[in-house]
């Protein structure tokens, strides 16, 4: 091989590393994340999607993939509920520990727990407001605060919201949503479906609209009271509503219960419910309702 034809790729050995090209180096791509990746969210129970807490708020707890209806507060049902809150009553009364009842913890730590957990003193929550220019009184129970359990106080809450109700003559609505009776109160939670049901039937009495919101879960006591002596029986899509619970029937009767039973839309083919009612579209029926009952004003 000759000098000529010889061509070497070796770089000249007068030329220093410092004069050598320098390899390219890429800027690392910026990350862009999701709403769901930098704001607080929620998994949707019905598709596992996540959606910005920002996005519920704004689209009433109703997933906006899948529309399943996600629990509310007490609280939060009521603000929703109202375009104006006037006052809120029944703070006075408080839970005791009557019957000093322990199972594996002792009942003044679980309410201690249940208060710390959600923010408030009892299941239920009693307002006064207005909706679209129609004053109501209305009652809402939390589902977590001890499975919305009705007791003493749960009793006293909703009585003094029928006698509000009955002594301004206002129509009194009431969201729904419990296990049923506390059993850590015994007799004194079984006796609240007869008070609670003795202030319905003197709001019967004097024509004044009494209108339940079923919403889920709605089971035991409360399904056997208060919840099911409306004029008119509302439910959202889905919600659980019976006596018993599923798995203790088919164990009584010794059969398997298929979907959708204790449905809202199954007792409402049923004749329990009146009607299925979407959450964007409650409020707006609750009042039209309202309006017509209202005939004495």
């Amino acid at each position: 091989m000759t000098t000529e034809n010889a061509a070497p790729n070796v770089e000249s050995l007068d030329t220093t590393w410092l004069e050598r090209p320098l390899p390219t180096i890429k800027p690392r791509e910026k990350q862009v994340l999701s709403a769901v990746e930098t704001e607080p969210s929620t998994r949707c129970p019905g598709c596992n999607s996540l959606i910005t807490n920002t996005a519920l708020i704004f689209n009433a707890y109703v997933c906006p993939h899948c529309d399943e209806h996600l629990g509310m507060t007490a609280r939060t049902r009521l603000n929703w509920f109202f375009d104006q809150v006037n006052r809120e009553l029944g703070q006075e009364f408080q839970a005791g520990n009557p019957l000093n009842f322990v199972d594996s913890k002792p009942y003044p730590v679980r309410m201690s727990e249940a208060q710390a957990k959600t923010g408030e003193s009892e299941a239920l929550i009693v307002m006064e407001g207005a909706l679209q220019g129609l004053d109501v009184v209305a009652c809402a129970f939390d589902f977590q605060f001890m499975g919305g359990s009705m007791g003493s106080v749960v009793g006293d809450r909703f009585v003094l919201a029928g006698e509000t109700a009955l002594k301004e003559r206002k129509p009194l609505v009431c969201f729904a949503a419990s296990g049923g009776a506390r059993m850590q109160e015994g007799l004194l939670s079984l006796m609240q479906m007869a008070r609670t049901a003795a202030v319905i039937e003197r709001l019967r009495q004097a024509g004044i609209p009494y209108i339940v919101v079923l919403t889920n879960p709605v089971y035991g006591g409360v399904t056997a009271s208060l919840a099911m002596l409306g004029d008119v029986h509302l439910a959202e899509p889905k919600a659980m509503i019976g006596f018993a619970g599923k798995r203790v029937i088919e164990q009584t009767v010794r059969e398997v219960l298929d979907e959708p039973f204790q449905r809202a839309e199954f007792l409402a083919d049923h004749g329990v419910v009146d009607q299925v009612v979407h959450r964007h579209q409650l409020k707006d029926t609750i009042y039209r309702l309202l309006d017509k009952l209202t005939f004495y004003k």
